[in-house]
């Protein structure tokens, strides 16, 4: 039988962007967070290292009795998703990939941009979805690089993040793109940045809503969703840095949370 906790991970803090769309349609779940900054980025290593790295998390949310896993990352779920839902039939996966579906139904250009990761644009899923949805479609692809270091540094707001950002985004708004997809988990906190770039020549698409949305209908076809209100406290695990991760928690200062070490 299904355990209601959920276990959502990333390569860093990315995915804290799809753990706060969670928490907003599923206020009373169990939840825990694991960020792999030690052996962040993922985006340029082989598929099969990020498969050991991803199994590594996989195995401690199996042990800790989840029976949801959210992979908030692009890159690992190109990667291993197909994999882990073989390996693991008894529990309810859901991954990630670049909202390319939606980009293409809304230009009015007929011209898309996608900023994502190596590994994200060379994914089966990304193929596929491109050649089903794009396939008539105009698609700028840019590969982020020294993106994801940045965020993780702390630095999303930055000069330094702006002056690359805007390295990556003027060459698509030249081709006219109307509508520009994030393809990466730690893309939504350049938005402030993204946005003096962008401003009103085209659309900013993130799935991380729509990802949360998949996960609340499968708990709820489940009959797992829990509507209890002495909600238990948010965990969070890194192999990186406690200090980091308190920074980007700031944000969420009202929930109780516990910040804890998982073992190398």
């Amino acid at each position: 039988m299904l355990n209601n906790k959920i276990g959502v991970f990333d390569s860093g803090v990315g995915g804290l962007t799809v753990w706060q769309q969670i928490v907003k349609l599923l206020p009373n779940q169990p939840i825990l967070y694991f960020a792999d900054s030690k052996n962040c980025p993922y985006g340029s290593k082989s598929k099969q290292q990020v498969k050991d790295l991803s199994e590594r998390i996989v195995r401690f949310f199996v042990q800790q009795g989840c029976g949801l896993i959210t992979i908030a990352c692009n890159t690992i779920t190109a990667a291993a998703v197909d994999y882990f839902r073989k390996k693991y039939p008894q529990i309810l996966f859901v991954g990630m990939e670049p909202a390319t579906k939606p980009a293409a139904s809304q230009t009015k250009t007929g011209r898309i941009g996608i900023l994502a990761t190596q590994n994200t644009f060379q994914g089966e899923k990304f193929v596929s979805t491109r050649n089903k949805y794009a396939k008539d479609i105009q698609v700028e692809i840019q590969i982020g690089y020294g993106l994801v270091e940045i965020v993780e540094e702390g630095k999303a707001d930055s000069e330094e993040a702006y002056n690359l950002l805007k390295k990556y985004i003027d060459p698509m708004l030249a081709h006219q793109v109307d509508q520009i997809v994030l393809g990466c988990t730690h893309y939504p906190f350049l938005l402030k940045n993204l946005k003096r770039i962008i401003g009103s020549q085209a659309t900013i698409i993130e799935p991380s809503l729509a990802v949360a949305k998949r996960v609340k209908i499968l708990l709820e076809e489940n009959s797992l969703v829990q509507f209890l209100s002495n909600q238990e406290p948010y965990v969070f695990y890194t192999s990186g840095s406690v200090s980091t991760l308190r920074t980007f928690l700031k944000s969420y200062s009202a929930l109780d949370f516990q910040t804890q070490y998982y073992p190398n």
